[in-house]
């Protein structure tokens, strides 16, 4: 056997990811609740890192460059001095966000405040723990017995109580049973809005009202008028209160502003404190007889830097796409939508010489305010479909635009076909298929001429 060993020299590359990058990159990505959540987390956790708040006395000296203060920072000229906007008006540290009586909280006041005894609203509070961020009660079948050892009778009681309370709706175990409860609350005396809520929801989410009312021997704009009743009650009843899930709060990143002929981008420093270096921890770095407490400071001094880097990194990053965008789309910020252009993540990576992840990032949940109201920036960005009449790609937007306009003003008792509407978008200079029309048309959760039919 010939074993052949030998020493090879070979060349590759690769990308490691420290934890500094992955942090850079983690909070480019956040949103401006994410990130001030994030802030706040480690302001607590990093005793080296300060808020400090401005004086008439420090306007000017808080106007120092951002790179000056790194640099005094890495230096180990630990200041009191941080990037700030020059804004005599006080501004909290972060910004709180008030207590929010939660459906469930909401609920046991309402409790406490029957003409029950004790255990009754006990059990009834018991009871209000297992309804869910719907407003539905999601608990087995006589398990509420077997937990609290009570009869099926005084269960029956309590849910009762419950299903009087408002929100009207709560407390249901269905959708059938949400909107029956509903129904009683409004002193609904027709039997047959019952009969259609128990039997027929399905055939009225499909606007099959010729078959109900053939069903139930009623003529169909009786049906009809049946239906819009019943689409008046909510099918989740804990709409407007604070459940837990799915909270977010827009707070715009930027305000793009229009002073004379020209935009501004002007960004929102008050998403985040005005971070310092608190100088006490300077004497514990400079003093080498307690080297372990010197090591951890000298640590928690280096996250806050980076900290402090990665905000302004994430700030100037978002900045930069801004300008980018506002070049491509001055005509939509002059004119409004019908002139928004198509755009796309590679229009601007390759435009900055960035990745389109970096800018995928840079624009996630992140909004600005305009003149027009708050914007989400990634519904600026669009696709052409196809070449309009001109020669020019329309976007997709505007189609989508169009075609929900035009629906709009049908004759509900016509509704137009996806062909007719077709030659309608076609007439405003677009050039479109019938089936781009129905994907669409979909996509926007607008049913078919059929669906949208008034009797």
């Amino acid at each position: 056997m010939n074993m052949d060993f030998g020493l090879n020299l070979t060349q590759e590359q690769k990308l490691i990811m420290t934890q500094q990058m992955q942090l850079s990159i983690k909070m480019l990505q956040m949103s401006s609740f994410e990130l001030q959540e994030y802030i706040e987390k480690e302001f607590q956790q990093n005793p080296v890192l300060d808020v400090k708040e401005p004086d008439s006395t420090e306007i000017e000296k808080d106007k120092l460059d951002y790179k000056e203060i790194i640099k005094s920072l890495n230096s180990n000229n630990f200041s009191h001095q941080s990037y700030q906007k020059s804004d005599e008006e006080e501004v909290s540290p972060f910004n709180f966000i008030s207590h929010k009586k939660s459906l469930k909280e909401y609920l046991k006041e309402e409790i406490m405040g029957l003409n029950e005894k004790d255990y009754v609203k006990s059990i009834c509070s018991y009871i209000i723990e297992n309804i869910d961020h719907r407003g539905y009660l999601v608990i087995e079948e006589g398990e509420i017995e077997k937990d609290l050892k009570i009869s099926t009778k005084l269960v029956k009681y309590c849910i009762g109580i419950i299903q009087t309370l408002e929100p009207y709706g709560i407390g249901a175990r269905n959708l059938s049973e949400c909107l029956r409860i509903q129904a009683r609350q409004r002193k609904v005396k027709d039997e047959n809005i019952f009969i259609i809520i128990d039997k027929y929801l399905e055939l009225i989410a499909e606007n099959k009202y010729n078959v109900i009312a053939k069903n139930m021997g009623i003529n169909v704009k009786q049906a009809q008028e049946y239906g819009d009743i019943i689409k008046t009650f909510d099918p989740k009843p804990s709409r407007g209160f604070y459940t837990g899930e799915d909270v977010k709060y827009i707070i715009p990143d930027a305000y793009i502003e229009k002073i004379g002929d020209k935009y501004y981008i002007i960004m929102n420093d008050d998403l985040t404190p005005r971070l310092i270096i608190n100088s006490v921890y300077k004497d514990i770095v400079e003093n080498q007889e307690d080297k372990e407490a010197a090591d951890y400071v000298k640590e928690k001094l280096n996250s806050a830097v980076f900290l402090i880097k990665s905000i302004q990194h994430r700030k100037s990053t978002i900045y930069k796409v801004l300008q980018k965008i506002l070049d491509l789309q001055r005509d939509y910020f002059d004119y409004g939508e019908r002139y928004l252009k198509p755009m796309t993540l590679k229009d601007i990576a390759s435009s900055m010489d960035m990745h389109e992840s970096t800018i995928s990032r840079a624009i996630r949940d992140k909004y600005i305010y305009t003149s027009r109201g708050t914007i989400k920036i990634k519904d600026l960005f669009t696709t052409g479909i196809s070449k309009g009449f001109d020669g020019e790609d329309v976007s997709v937007l505007i189609i989508k635009k169009s075609i929900e306009k035009i629906i709009n003003e049908e004759d509900k008792k016509k509704p137009l076909s996806d062909q007719q509407i077709c030659d309608l978008v076609n007439q405003q200079d677009m050039n479109i298929s019938r089936r781009t029309v129905a994907k669409y048309r979909e996509e926007m959760g607008i049913k078919s001429s059929k669906g949208r039919r008034r009797f």
